[in-house]
């Protein structure tokens, strides 16, 4: 009987809280659009899966040493920790006087519990080493710039404008989160706000990045809002894009493209290089350099295949280290979601509305459809562009002048992305 009792002691269930049960149904639910939906699987199925081993109880994966310490509640250990923090030896204390502290304290903290015999989660090692450093979001970046073909842009350099009248559902999304704050709906730090408002830009890599900066302790949520919405495109876009146009308006032909040269394509990305965001167009930038000088065809093949794949499965298994119950299942989660569809919303008719401005001063008529392609989910929202422009007139061809706005929107996110690193952390 003793035997049979230690066996079900020993199993997960046994010690399954209710929130790791909705954390649990919430990484199934990421895997069933990963598989069924076919929503982001790329990213949402490693994330969906590390969720899943986030909230197996008992294991720990996704904890770091000091937190596997704290779940332990040993009372020694926590007088120890307690004392160098000067609080008070609970956990709730330690978890908040850990919060105010800098990040030199948090690693002395980390590795006192190392020294006690504490080892960090598997998730959490990826997650240090993929996200904490900035490596995967930077090296996706450098992928995604070698896939990347700047013509479409270059050839007519008016929908960089549109790429860069998207971003406002970026700085929308952030003066919403302060107003959450302001009225006491729902708390959102500054830096907070900033991360939660790069959703708006339609780029996950960026919204990683810049949220394991300023707010890891959102990252899971921003990550999962970001990666769903982009999936969510095609079911967003179209109906604002209708209402902000009218029928004549949709059956705009553009003229033809003209042909970009390979010298205005090496050039355009080593001009391109800007200090506030230089982490991320640096990468971007030399992907696409790659891809173009055509000297290092193997280089520029890894980067678009092997590595952004191997990359990419750390980088959603780590993302799912952070769907916990007790960082995922809070208020501010549910804002996030709420500012994530609007930003999302903004930004669309923001590109519209600005292609719609050029076009009273301008000879050569803007299609306005392409300006909903400022969002940078890439080449996803250039296709929305070319199937609504297709139901007004099926002879009208809208995707290689989406492809231009699409281009300018991660260009223009990330750059939002610098600009809102500088600033926040200077504050």
């Amino acid at each position: 009987m003793e035997s049979l009792n230690a066996l079900l002691q020993g199993m997960g269930l046994m010690h399954l809280g209710a929130g790791q049960a909705i954390m649990l149904l919430v990484s199934l639910l990421l895997l069933w659009l990963a598989i069924a939906k076919k929503f982001e699987p790329l990213l949402l199925l490693p994330i969906g899966f590390g969720g899943l081993l986030s909230n197996i109880p008992e294991a720990g994966l996704a904890l770091t040493a000091l937190e596997s310490l704290l779940a332990h509640h040993d009372a020694g250990q926590l007088a120890v920790i307690a004392a160098k923090l000067h609080c008070a030896p609970d956990v709730h204390a330690i978890k908040e006087a850990l919060a105010l502290a800098l990040p030199s304290v948090q690693n002395q903290m980390e590795n006192l519990a190392v020294d006690m015999g504490y080892t960090p989660g598997v998730l959490a090692l990826f997650y240090k080493v993929v996200i904490g450093s900035g490596v995967a979001p930077l090296v996706i970046f450098m992928g995604v710039g070698a896939m990347t073909d700047f013509g479409p842009l270059l050839a007519n350099p008016r929908t960089l404008l549109l790429g860069a009248a998207a971003q406002f559902g970026i700085f929308a999304t952030v003066l919403g989160a302060l107003t959450l704050n302001y009225f006491g709906l729902i708390s959102f730090t500054l830096p907070q706000a900033a991360a939660i408002g790069i959703i708006g830009g339609a780029d996950g890599p960026t919204a990683i990045y810049l949220s394991g900066k300023l707010a890891p302790e959102l990252l899971g949520a921003i990550a999962v809002a970001a990666y769903s919405y982009m999936a969510l495109v095609p079911l967003i876009q179209p109906p604002i894009m209708k209402a902000l146009t009218s029928e004549t308006e949709r059956k705009i032909r553009m003229v033809q493209l003209r042909t970009v040269s390979k010298r205005e394509k090496i050039l355009f990305p080593v001009a391109l290089l800007l200090p506030d965001a230089a982490p991320l167009l640096g990468m971007f930038c030399f992907g696409n350099l790659m891809r173009e000088s055509g000297v290092v065809e193997r280089l520029s093949d890894t980067v678009q295949n092997g590595l952004i794949n191997i990359v990419t499965i750390f980088l959603g298994l780590s993302v799912g280290a952070k769907l916990v119950a007790d960082k995922f299942l809070q208020p501010q989660t549910l804002g996030i979601l709420l500012l994530g569809v609007i930003a999302f919303g903004i930004g669309t008719a923001a590109g519209v509305l600005m292609a719609k401005l050029l076009n009273l001063c301008s000879k050569n008529k803007i299609n306005p459809l392409i300006g909903s392609a400022g969002v940078s989910a890439v080449p996803m929202a250039a296709r929305v562009s070319n199937k609504v422009g297709l139901e007004s007139d099926p002879q009208n061809f809208l995707l290689m002048h989406a492809m231009g706005p699409n281009v300018a929107g991660v260009i223009g996110s990330a750059i939002a992305a610098g600009v809102m690193l500088k600033y926040v952390l200077a504050m």
